[in-house]
């Protein structure tokens, strides 16, 4: 019945029981727009609007087909209307175009593309987006952190932070900064090494945005870091648990203030894979974690220590 696939998506949204009867047996019937009770008959409501298309389609195919909107907006794209003018050259019942119209169309993309961006922010934010992009197409970065470091990015160009320092090295530390404020595991060193900028040049920037502008980063938790880590390493999930475990326990006596996060990291999931029986050596835990050999020795030693950890002989 045609009245059944509208009972729940208009129904409930309209009215959940009769007046009359108190049923919630409810239909919908979409030719005359009236929502009735399916017990008792009470016209509930009448004369509803349809939000749906005017069209029906019976598969994927039909529904793309006959859709009639265009892409969803991204904020990565500076301007509102993110349209563009195709590079084909055939129309749209696959004839090719005229040497004239070829013509004619490519005045039309040049125009076009001027016409789109008009202040020199927006120019600056267009080349922003593109090197976010890249910068995020290289770390594995998901889409909601690249927009995250968009916002930041903005409001440093509102703010006049911008203005005789590099677009990459603002770039790359809004990404660092929304790295940091949405808890995913990405250090200073392996964003900086996607860019031409060099790490000071990106720190620099960094606590430019964190003093000058409204953002607020969380301090860098190092269980963040262990399942990357471990991922990398190829361990199971037993072992990256442990290393978890042992991170918490030592948060509770205070050894994790004041040191690397991915030092840290890499220190659990070392005891961890020693007392798990997969063994990793330190530099191939170093290299998993992008610190020193020197970093994971020291910090493990010293979790060992203070937690009481009798680690196997090897």
């Amino acid at each position: 019945m045609i009245f059944e696939e509208y009972e729940n998506s208009i129904g409930d949204s309209t009215s959940t029981q009769c007046p009359q009867c108190g049923s919630d047996k409810l239909i919908y019937d979409p030719v005359r727009g009236e929502l009735i009770c399916a017990v008792c008959g009470y016209v509930i409501s009448e004369r509803e609007i349809d939000q749906g298309p005017e069209w029906r389609a019976f598969n994927a195919e039909e529904r793309e087909r006959r859709s009639r909107v265009g892409a969803p907006i991204n904020p990565l794209i500076p301007e509102i209307i993110s349209t563009d003018i195709d590079w084909k050259s055939k129309d749209a019942s696959g004839k090719e175009l005229t040497l004239n119209r070829k013509y004619e169309m490519l005045r039309l993309r040049r125009w076009h593309i001027r016409a789109r961006i008009q202040s020199s922010l927006e120019r600056n934010l267009a080349q922003a987006s593109m090197e976010l992009e890249r910068l995020g197409s290289q770390l594995g970065l998901p889409k909601k952190v690249l927009d995250r470091a968009l916002e930041i990015y903005r409001k440093a160009l509102e703010a006049g932070l911008v203005r005789g320092r590099s677009i990459e090295s603002i770039a790359a530390a809004a990404i660092y900064a929304a790295c940091r404020e949405m808890r995913v595991p990405r250090s200073l060193d392996e964003i900086s090494r996607y860019t031409r900028s060099g790490r000071k040049d990106v720190a620099r920037c960094y606590r430019l945005l964190i003093r000058k502008s409204a953002v607020r980063v969380p301090l860098s938790d190092p269980i963040d870091f262990v399942p990357r880590i471990g991922d990398a390493l190829r361990l199971s999930a037993s072992t990256v648990r442990k290393a978890v475990q042992i991170l918490t326990d030592a948060r509770k006596l205070g050894i994790t203030a004041g040191k690397d996060p991915a030092g840290l990291a890499a220190a659990s999931i070392y005891i961890a894979s020693l007392l798990s029986g997969e063994v990793r050596t330190q530099k191939e835990v170093a290299q998993a974690a992008q610190v020193t050999e020197v970093t994971v020795r020291n910090r493990y030693k010293e979790l060992a220590r203070k937690l009481k950890i009798k680690l196997p002989l090897r």
